[in-house]
C-alpha cells in the first residue's frame, strides 16, 4: 500500500497505542463523557493487541482477527467494542493518519431485544434497607447513608448508576417543593429530574447535613470524604454485598427497570418517562410498555365486564 502524499511520516510509523493515545486526548478535549473515553482505553487497548505494524497500512485483517477474539461475548458486548474501534478508525481517517477505513467491509452487529427486567417495590426496599433506615433512630456509619442515598438515587430517579456516581452536591437543587437533580447521561446530554419523595429527600438532607458536603462529589469515595467520586465499579461491589445480605438477586441496573415499569403501570405517560430515563426516542421507551401493565389489565377488565353485563 503505497502513503498518501500528505501522510506524516513519522505519525506514520508511530507504534498503534501512539495513535490510540492522540485519539484519547482529542476525546478528552473535546469533553466527552469520561466514562466513553474509559471504555474506549480498554476496548482500544485490547485491539491493539491484534496488530502492531504502521497505521497506514493497516487493513481489515486485524479488525477481522479482534472481531473473532472477542466472538464469545454478547452480541451488546461485541457492538460497544466495534464502536469503539470505529470511532478511532472515523478519527485516524480525517486525520489523514488512514488512506481508507477499514470499518466499512465490517457488517455491524444486531442485538437482539430483550425485556427489561424490572423486580418488585418490596425487593428493592429489603435491599435498601439492608443498608440502613430510611429513618435512622440512631448514628449510622456515614459509608452505609451514603450507599443508601446513592441507590435509593438511582431507583427513584430511573437514572443509571453511573451518572448517579458522578453527581456532585451542585448538581442537586434542594428549594422547597420543587427539589431537583441534574443529571448527565450517555452522549453529554443532561436532563432535570424532579425529586418528589418527601422520605427519600429527609435522608438526602441528612447525609449532606452529617457528611458537610457543600460543594464537589456527593458521593465519595473514601469514608473522611476526602476522595473522589465513587466508581461505578466500587457501587457495583458494593450493591452486590448488600443483595447477598438481603438475600435478593438484583442487577444494580434493574433499578432503572423497575422505576420506569412502576411509571407507566402507574398511567404516567410515555413521553414524559422518557424525558425522566433520558432516551433519546420514544422507541426505546416504549419497550416497557411490553411487559405487564397494570393500567391496560384493568381497563381490560372493566371493558369486558361492561360487555358481559348487555348480554
Amino acid at each position: 500500500m503505497t502513503l498518501p502524499a500528505d501522510l506524516d511520516t513519522d505519525e506514520a510509523y508511530a507504534p498503534l497505542p501512539v495513535h490510540i493515545e492522540d485519539f484519547l486526548t482529542d476525546l478528552t478535549n473535546a469533553n466527552k463523557p469520561p466514562n466513553t473515553i474509559r471504555a474506549y482505553r480498554g476496548d482500544l487497548a485490547a485491539f491493539a493487541e491484534h496488530y502492531d505494524g504502521d497505521l497506514a497500512m493497516m487493513g481489515v485483517e486485524p479488525v477481522r482477527a479482534f472481531m473473532t477474539a472477542i466472538s464469545v461475548l454478547s452480541p451488546a458486548t461485541r457492538k460497544r467494542k466495534r464502536a469503539a474501534v470505529s470511532a478511532f478508525c472515523r478519527w485516524a481517517l480525517v486525520q489523514d493518519r488512514l488512506p481508507v477505513n477499514p470499518m466499512d467491509r465490517v457488517d455491524t452487529i444486531t442485538v437482539p431485544k430483550r425485556l427489561p427486567r424490572p423486580v418488585p417495590e418490596s425487593n428493592i426496599m429489603r435491599v435498601l434497607n439492608a443498608i440502613c433506615p430510611r429513618h435512622p433512630r440512631k448514628a449510622v456509619p456515614l459509608d452505609r447513608l451514603r450507599d443508601r442515598v446513592l441507590f435509593e438515587t438511582a431507583y427513584i430517579c430511573g437514572a443509571r448508576a453511573s451518572e448517579v456516581c458522578g453527581l456532585y452536591v451542585e448538581d442537586f437543587d434542594l428549594t422547597l417543593d420543587n427539589e431537583r437533580v441534574t443529571l448527565r447521561g450517555k452522549g453529554g446530554t443532561v436532563r432535570s429530574v424532579l425529586l418528589d419523595d418527601r422520605g427519600y429527600l429527609a435522608l438526602l438532607r441528612l447525609y449532606l447535613k452529617r457528611a458537610k458536603y457543600t460543594h464537589g462529589p456527593i458521593f465519595r469515595a473514601s469514608i473522611n470524604g476526602r476522595g473522589g467520586p465513587l466508581t461505578y465499579n466500587a457501587a457495583y461491589r458494593r450493591w452486590e454485598s448488600y443483595c447477598e445480605t438481603a438475600g435478593v438477586d438484583i442487577e444494580i441496573h434493574q433499578l432503572r427497570h423497575s422505576h420506569a415499569t412502576e411509571l407507566i403501570n402507574a398511567g404516567v405517560s410515555i413521553e414524559t418517562v422518557r424525558k425522566r430515563l433520558g432516551h433519546a426516542s420514544t422507541e426505546t421507551t416504549q419497550i416497557y410498555t411490553l411487559l405487564a401493565d397494570q393500567v391496560a389489565d384493568a381497563e381490560l377488565r372493566a371493558a369486558n365486564r361492561r360487555r358481559s353485563t348487555r348480554r
